[in-house]
């Protein structure tokens, strides 16, 4: 058993589909995820399970599982609708724990995914947007901040590439406050001590960071604010 994070943005149903997508591609086949990001627990909506080529989904109805299983390739899609799936008494605000981890422990156990509830072919989706580029600049939004203030994007290294923007090379970061000067690096401390810079971190994914500090404080930025960088010619680091 395995917990990938609990450390994603309350109620934010989109970083929770970006986590769950970029860490699922790291487990073995056959693995059983369950992701919850769920405010609008008993509620209307419904509790899915999700069979892919290569791994099982299980989580609220809301788009946080449909990024990691459209990747992997779905199979079939499951309402959880039998009670047996389903600790007794099922909590009207709790159904992490009473319907999703007991439907995922009783499918790790030899239970038949056919046997959750009916099959579903209208799950609800989530825009994970991407960034739009152009010759001079990468124009993107804020995706995730985590515990050490580090803010990933969703732009990604080919949109560094796109512009032509090189590690020790110069920006411009134009925020809803202010513009910014920083640098291109490859790791945190390729800038100085409480200096900000623009690196590709672990999911792939343009991260801003400042060495030793906390960029989102610092910027004032959270999930879903835009950001655009822009080349400064005629600077290296």
């Amino acid at each position: 058993m395995v917990d990938i994070s609990h450390e994603i943005e309350k109620f934010n149903i989109r970083m929770g589909a970006f986590v769950l997508a970029a860490a699922s591609t790291y487990f073995p086949a056959g693995t059983i995820h369950v992701a919850v990001v769920d405010p609008g627990v008993g509620g209307q909506r419904r509790g899915l399970l999700i069979e892919t080529q290569r791994a099982i989904y299980i989580g609220p109805d809301n788009g946080i599982l449909l990024p990691a299983a459209l990747r992997d390739g779905m199979k079939e899609m499951h309402s959880i609708e039998n009670r047996q799936f389903m600790r007794s008494p099922v909590s009207s605000t709790f159904h992490g724990r009473d319907v999703f981890a007991y439907a995922a422990g009783r499918i790790a156990c030899g239970a038949e995914v056919t046997e959750v509830g009916p099959e579903v072919s209208d799950p609800v989706s989530v825009t994970l947007v991407g960034a739009e580029t152009s010759h001079e600049k990468i124009s993107c939004e804020v995706l995730a901040v985590d515990s050490f203030g580090n803010i990933a994007t969703t732009a990604s290294e080919n949109d560094l590439e796109t512009i032509g923007l090189k590690v020790g090379e110069g920006l411009v970061m134009q925020t809803k406050r202010r513009a910014y000067h920083l640098s291109v690096g490859r790791t945190y401390s390729d800038t100085a001590e409480g200096k900000p810079v623009l690196l590709v971190g672990s999911y792939g994914l343009l991260e801003l960071a400042i060495n030793k500090a906390n960029a989102a404080k610092r910027f004032h930025l959270s999930p879903g604010d835009r950001l655009t960088f822009r080349r400064r010619l005629g600077y290296r680091s």
